[in-house]
């Protein structure tokens, strides 16, 4: 469940009154855990995974109620009527709405507001991010949103004076940026520790690769494998399979893994850091990237034509232990979907990471791993995840033969098939069992998050005000008590 799913009057779910309650929902239904998906800004398509940085939170999940409560904005700056439908995002509408409503809480808070020792504070802790994200938002700003491979030679180059001279004339347009990712932190660490009173573990999400268009790659060129006009010479991607004859090609650019070597890792370090004060679990996105990658020529229509390159492997999540002071058994879930080889099962084992077994996945037969008669206790069983059509929609466009034996393997007639997931996942050995909010709510297709692959559409579903209604939680709190979860 993710905060931009939230119900509320302002067009996206937030880190406001209703990401407590959901949390007290939990509580109140014997849930523990909590799975969201990355929470930085997003960018193009409106994707958690294609960042502006790997760093800085998402300014729209900012509270206008919270802002309103602590005196970032009057009374008056709300009572403007919103139209925002209840049950989508619609990212063209709430975004310059929201940058609006941030905007004033910005300017009353450098006109009167008392917490600039906070802010600044904030800002010195923050600094090694920080500054880069804030200039380059900033720089984005006055190009017209364009991608930084468009800024003058000088700037997308990071010439020392050009540099020092825009951080002079751009210094509002910065503060400004960084008094936004000063919202966001405060407004999140605030529900954070809430959770944690309540004994709720929040589960983040890093995905292995960055969006080529972010202050990441901006900042540190050197860590990416680009040409002279910093555009990627190779993208990230998985080959064809079953499902997909071409292959994904996701574009990212890839990571110069023998100057991160060089570092000792630092920018992964600093970013795992950073993550693990936001969350109390990581699911590490893709991977197998450590262990080798699809890497496809840049220009490709398709990732057909890529191949295996090695990964930073062992040596990677030693260093990360050492640094972070972490034994081997990290605080991470690898999502270890897809093609995935013996070397790969091997990292994670040796690393002793829980691996992720996908309920909807399973019904092929008999010797399906995904299977819960197959599983170890050291894994996390999903009903679905953000990538997967909600359960009922799955079961409605299965095909017969997998329905068939979906209800044979529960011994079920299908009428409640999300619910008959769940209790699946939630009766077996599996250390974590984690299902999306659309399946405990039972709904269809209509409720799904992301399709893969379909530019626009994705990411804009929100839960219904009364979703606590039904005796929902008491039905919760059974199978929690039923199987010992």
């Amino acid at each position: 469940m993710h905060p931009s799913s939230f119900p509320g009057r302002f067009g996206i779910g937030d880190l406001g009154p209703g990401a407590f309650i959901f949390l007290d929902f939990l509580k109140a239904a014997g849930c523990s855990l909590w799975q969201i998906l990355p929470l930085g800004p997003t960018g193009f398509g409106d994707s958690p995974y294609q960042s502006f940085s790997a760093f800085a939170g998402n300014p729209y999940l900012i509270s206008p109620k919270l802002l309103l409560q602590e005196g970032f904005l009057h009374s008056d700056d709300l009572v403007e009527k919103t139209h925002f439908s209840q049950f989508r995002i619609e990212f063209g509408m709430i975004i310059p709405w929201k940058l609006n409503i941030i905007e004033k809480a910005y300017i009353n808070f450098s006109d009167k507001h008392t917490l600039h020792d906070e802010f600044n504070k904030f800002c010195f802790e923050e600094q090694q991010w920080l500054e880069d994200y804030a200039l380059f938002m900033a720089l984005k700003e006055i190009y017209g949103g364009c991608p930084w491979t468009n800024f003058p030679d000088l700037l997308r180059n990071h010439d020392p004076l050009t540099m020092l001279d825009s951080r002079k004339k751009l210094k509002q347009s910065i503060d400004r940026y960084k008094f936004y990712q000063f919202l966001f932190f405060r407004q999140w660490r605030l529900l954070k520790a809430y959770a944690k009173k309540l004994g709720i573990k929040i589960i983040g999400d890093i995905p292995l690769y960055v969006a080529h268009d972010s202050a990441d790659v901006w900042a540190n060129p050197e860590l990416f494998q680009l040409d002279s006009k910093c555009q990627p010479k190779v993208v990230a991607g998985v080959p064809p399979d079953y499902f997909s004859p071409t292959g994904q090609l996701w574009g990212n650019p890839i990571y110069q893994w023998s100057e991160h070597k060089k570092s000792g890792f630092r920018w992964w370090i600093e970013r795992i850091r950073h993550i693990l004060n936001s969350v109390d679990i990581i699911r590490m996105d893709h991977f197998r990237g450590f262990v080798n990658y699809w890497q496809v020529p840049a220009g490709n229509s398709t990732a057909q034509l890529g191949q295996w390159v090695q990964g930073p492997g062992i040596e990677f999540f030693q260093k990360l232990s050492k640094s972070l002071e972490l034994s081997l058994n990290f605080p991470l879930i690898a999502e270890d979907l897809g093609i995935i080889t013996e070397d790969v099962v091997e990292l994670r084992d040796r690393l002793d990471l829980p691996g992720m077994k996908i309920l909807q996945f399973a019904f092929t037969g008999s010797d399906n791993h995904f299977l819960p008669h197959h599983y170890l206790q050291n894994c996390v069983v999903y009903t679905g995840t953000h990538d997967n059509d909600t359960t009922v929609g799955w079961f409605n466009s299965a095909p017969e033969d997998e329905k068939m034996f979906a209800k044979e393997y529960m011994g079920v007639n299908g009428s409640d098939i999300a619910w008959d997931l769940i209790k699946l996942g939630w009766a077996s050995v599996a250390g974590y069992a984690i299902a999306p909010m659309q399946d405990i709510l039972k709904l269809d297709s209509s409720a799904r998050m992301n399709f893969p692959g379909r530019i626009g559409g994705n990411w804009e579903w929100r839960m219904p005000e009364n979703y606590n209604e039904n005796g929902l939680i008491e039905r919760l709190n059974k199978i929690n008590e039923t199987y010992g979860r």
